[in-house]
């Protein structure tokens, strides 16, 4: 989903004589690892850094105030969820790029093609049916991220779905619960028991799951619209002309939960060339580079490139209606607490959803066990703050 911005940089190169050098290109997950190890370290020279709402709290400490580099224009035309979670304490320490939010990819040629196929998933439990219906030796029911921030994403769904929490006020672990035990008992059973994953899924991050749909290897897959691109260009999937889409499932409780937040952009307060930072943040932050992203398929954090991109898509009812599910999936959308110690409590409760993923650990043992882990976490970074 970053291969947009890529392809925009040598238009910036011309138009501003400064050249870009990207330092390193990692999946988030390896990107925060790097950031920590890397200004941890010392002073790296980096003028700017893609970050994310939720992990920014984590990197405060190192990112520039941005009020005075960002218009008032700019920032007034910032949608007001993407604009809030971009402060931190008060102080705009990053800028948005897209509203994330997944929604159900499912293949049409299986699922809800006529008689005798099954319908589309509107629970959890049919995904789960459905999944197991479709799984053959070549193709897997249902993929999704078997590690990392994807793994936790989907419990996180569950859990919420089921009429759970994540945490509560004071930051205590709320999903050591019958409804977090049953998020992790659904992750189980989908991959260990009824398997309807591939064996590799473990190891997959978002982008092997979504390869693995394009390919025609698998029925079902959540997505991001950033990625929506890829789906329906020939070049890049094998079943462009052969997939639907639809809201995430409704769980135990009857609720939708979209895990969701915002990928952005900051400029480190060690930036050997803030100037030049703050311009390239600008230009891949810009009416232009916002309108070209939607146009691709990801939500634009500005609302004068939301509002063009849903006029233009309203001649075509395929696109008018992925607009309108993206647009009640930002209904339901789920934003964890955004504090510093909270990529490690994320990294706690997925490494122990795999354990049960794998049928390591009972789902049970695994919730008590991140919970342990959380509440050390918490506790640690508040006897440090």
């Amino acid at each position: 989903m970053y291969d947009p911005l890529y392809q925009a940089i040598p238009r910036f190169e011309q138009e501003t004589g400064l050249r870009v050098e990207v330092v390193v290109r990692l999946p988030h997950p390896e990107l925060n690892a790097w950031v920590k190890r890397e200004f941890g370290a010392g002073d790296p020279d980096i003028d700017l850094l893609s970050t994310h709402t939720k992990y920014a709290p984590s990197q405060a400490e190192w990112l520039s105030p941005l009020d005075h580099v960002i218009a008032d224009e700019h920032q007034q035309d910032l949608l007001a969820r993407p604009a809030a979670l971009s402060r931190i304490e008060g102080r705009l320490l990053q800028v948005p790029r897209n509203v994330d939010v997944r929604l159900l990819h499912y293949r049409t040629d299986l699922i809800g093609s006529g008689a005798g196929s099954p319908r589309v998933p509107e629970t959890w439990t049919e995904l789960g049916d459905v999944a197991a219906a479709l799984t053959t030796t070549s193709t897997a029911g249902f993929v999704f991220p078997g590690r990392d921030s994807g793994l936790f994403g989907t419990f996180y769904e569950l859990l919420v779905s089921a009429g759970g929490q994540l945490f509560d006020d004071e930051l205590h672990p709320s999903f050591e619960s019958v409804e977090g035990v049953w998020a992790a008992a659904f992750l189980a059973d989908l991959h260990d028991v009824r398997r309807v994953t591939p064996r590799a899924l473990p190891d997959w991050h978002y982008d092997e799951i979504s390869a693995a749909f394009r390919a025609g290897d698998a029925a079902m897959v959540f997505d991001w619209p950033g990625s929506y691109h890829l789906y329906r260009d020939a070049e890049t999937s094998r079943v462009s002309d052969r997939f639907g889409l639809a809201l995430i499932p409704t769980g135990p409780a009857g609720a939708r939960a979209a895990y969701s937040g915002c990928h952005s952009f900051a400029v480190p307060r060690a930036s050997r060339n803030p100037e030049g930072g703050a311009a390239l943040l600008r230009y891949l932050t810009s009416f232009e580079s916002q309108l070209g992203e939607a146009r691709q398929g990801a939500i634009p954090c500005r609302v004068s490139a939301l509002d063009r991109v849903r006029d233009e898509a309203a001649g075509n009812p395929t696109d008018a209606s992925r607009w309108r599910l993206l647009a009640e999936t930002e209904q339901i959308m789920i934003i964890p607490p955004r504090f510093a110690a909270y990529p490690l409590c994320e990294d706690a409760i997925w490494r122990a959803v795999q354990q049960a993923l794998v049928g390591k650990w009972s789902p049970e043992r695994a919730i008590e066990r991140a919970a342990a882990d959380v509440r050390n976490i918490v506790e640690a970074h508040a006897s440090v703050s």
